[in-house]
């Protein structure tokens, strides 16, 4: 079964039943083999009795040396198959446990990256590591660790106590007394044990969050000679981190040698009042056969009653890290392909009065109109914080705008995701680079050729003198290349899965005057079905595009750069302090 089936059909993944019911068959030959398993190991402190029995009987002349062989094969028979129901058992526990890790990270995941970009930003990147990674298991590891010890713990104390009121159900109950207190201790320290976890799991978010700081950006603390008080910052969240491990752990850990010996001390009991039994001379009349039987089995009860104390550490724990997770488990969104768009056809783009706000309600532009029809290239410049990066992200549903955004006949905010991406391609002004190679941030998965893109983008001389050439790994965010690279690798990865409209944003910032007209002509003859909104500060293109939206004090300008150049004083500034007083300056 795939993992994304199994991820559809958790119901409520917010709910820890819900993963259980998933794994219903599992955890039925779970049940049938645990409770088979641990109602057998009542087999071991019986036979072992036998053979101590039959042992004296045999010294005493009763019984030969065969009795002790044939009983010996029969406890041998019962073992194996008693180990195998435990084998199944542990089979399918793991089973569970490894299917549950599998759709809790699923569910996790689809949240995270269906988040909006607000809520995304809010959660540290840290914090977000130690959820999907160290929450899930730690949350996993107490589900299985309850799955498996419900039966282990649960069925077998149970079958133990039956055992020894069989043989004296007055001493049972005095040496049972124990195993309560250990569970009543282990009850009391549940909440210093939830504490703890809950701020270990928080330190370990600040260490990930200041480890990954430190490594994406040593070079500018190395340039800038800030690594000493970096290392030193990254050192206090280390050493808090020592600290809460060592204090989650000590009291998750440190305790069970005191389960243990509370446990057992019903023990002393077993011997002082069984030994009587054995003599004639207390409640009930014993053999050996029977001492010992009741001995061992009280032992076996006791060291398991123990680990039932500690399980409850491991559930605590558990519910830390669920309680954490919590929040992000939600329904399984799944991409919705079915349109009647017919996406072969080339379309135009129209706007007609948009206004954009930003969250706090001012508005940065009003009654922004223009169209552009397949072939055309549009510019779109202004000032430093004009609107030009926000009017892009509008184009891709992650700004919210007023008026209206066609494409072809569809209005924008009617298109839903999968829609917009086999419409729209988006470039920011950022590249966002995988940790991969070049040929997989260009492709994404796809099979096509990467190399006319590369050519177009004019990176694929550079490409080939590197060693490893398009397989060359980028680094985490493409930090192994430089920023024209970088700039050019975002570019060929957008023409290489354009859509029928480019929003490009500043594609051109990183590379050099004569490259940008050469990947400016490629890009031409690329495009030259679709329509390319080109936001750029650069104005040294402009005058080749076909038309210009010039953003200035909110309001927009559409015209060509002839005219605007005549009729507009602001930008035939900004085009003249560029391009002709400004030489070879790229600002």
């Amino acid at each position: 079964m795939s993992q994304n089936r199994q991820a559809k059909k958790v119901i409520k993944p917010d709910s820890i039943s819900s993963y259980f019911k998933l794994e219903i068959w599992p955890l039925s030959l779970v049940t049938i083999s645990g409770i088979l398993y641990n109602i057998g190991m009542i087999a071991g402190p019986y036979f072992e009795g036998q053979l101590a029995q039959c042992l004296f009987d045999i010294m005493k002349g009763y019984k030969t040396f065969s009795a002790i062989v044939s009983l010996a094969i029969t406890y041998l028979v019962v073992i194996f198959v008693v180990q195998l129901m435990r084998c199944i058992k542990r089979f399918y526990v793991r089973r569970f446990a490894n299917e549950t890790s599998c759709n809790m990270r699923h569910m996790l995941y689809n949240s995270l990256v269906n988040m909006n970009k607000d809520d995304l930003e809010s959660e540290s990147l840290g914090a977000v590591m130690t959820k999907a990674v160290a929450d899930v298991d730690a949350c996993v590891e107490g589900m299985r660790k309850f799955t498996t010890e419900v039966f282990d713990t649960g069925v077998v104390l149970i079958a133990y106590l039956s055992l020894l009121f069989f043989y004296d159900w007055r001493l049972a109950l005095l040496s049972s007394i124990f195993t309560p207190i250990a569970y009543y201790i282990a009850g009391r320290l549940k909440n210093r044990i939830t504490r703890y976890n809950a701020e270990y799991k928080k330190s370990a978010g600040r260490l990930n969050n200041a480890t990954m700081d430190r490594v994406l950006n040593a070079v500018t603390y190395r340039v800038y000679g800030c690594e000493p008080n970096r290392d030193n910052a990254y050192e206090s969240y280390l050493k808090d981190y020592e600290k809460r491990a060592v204090s989650a752990n000590l009291w998750e850990s440190a305790m069970q040698p005191i389960y243990n010996i509370i446990s057992m001390c019903g023990a002393v009991l077993i011997i002082y009042l069984g030994a009587k039994n054995v003599l004639g001379t207390g409640w009930v009349n014993w053999n050996i056969a029977a001492f010992t039987t009741v001995l061992s089995c009280f032992t076996k009860m006791a060291l398991k009653s123990s680990k039932a104390a500690k399980l409850f550490n491991s559930v605590q724990k558990a519910q830390v890290s669920w309680a954490r997770i919590k929040p992000l488990m939600k329904e399984y969104v799944e991409q919705d392909t079915d349109s009647t768009i017919d996406f072969s056809k080339p379309v135009g783009l129209t706007v007609s009065n948009l206004s954009l706000y930003i969250p706090s309600g001012s508005q940065i532009l009003e009654n922004i109109s223009f169209s552009a029809t397949p072939g055309q290239i549009i510019g779109v410049t202004g000032p430093v914080a004009c609107g030009k990066s926000m009017l892009g992200k509008a184009f891709i549903g992650e700004v919210s705008y007023e008026g209206s955004i066609r494409v072809g006949e569809q209005e924008l905010a009617s298109l839903s995701d999968y829609e917009r991406s086999r419409l729209i391609s988006y470039m920011g002004h950022q590249p966002e680079l995988i940790s991969d190679s070049i040929e997989e941030n260009i492709c994404l998965g796809e099979q096509r050729d990467i190399l006319p893109y590369l050519k177009a983008v004019c990176f694929e001389k550079e490409v080939t003198q590197m060693p490893q050439g398009a397989d060359t790994l980028v680094g985490s965010s493409g930090i192994r290349l430089s920023g024209g690279q970088q700039a050019r690798t975002a570019l060929a990865r957008t023409l290489y899965n354009a859509q029928h409209i480019l929003i490009l944003d500043d594609p051109f910032s990183a590379v050099d005057r004569e490259t940008e007209q050469e990947i400016f002509e490629n890009l031409r003859t690329l495009a030259a079905d679709k329509v390319v909104i080109l936001f750029s500060h650069r104005l040294s293109l402009f005058s080749k595009f076909d038309k210009v939206l010039f953003l200035n004090g909110g309001k927009g300008i559409y015209s060509t750069h002839d005219e605007l150049m005549l009729e507009h004083e602001t930008y035939a500034e900004l085009y003249h302090a560029q391009v002709v007083g400004g030489g070879q300056n790229e600002e």
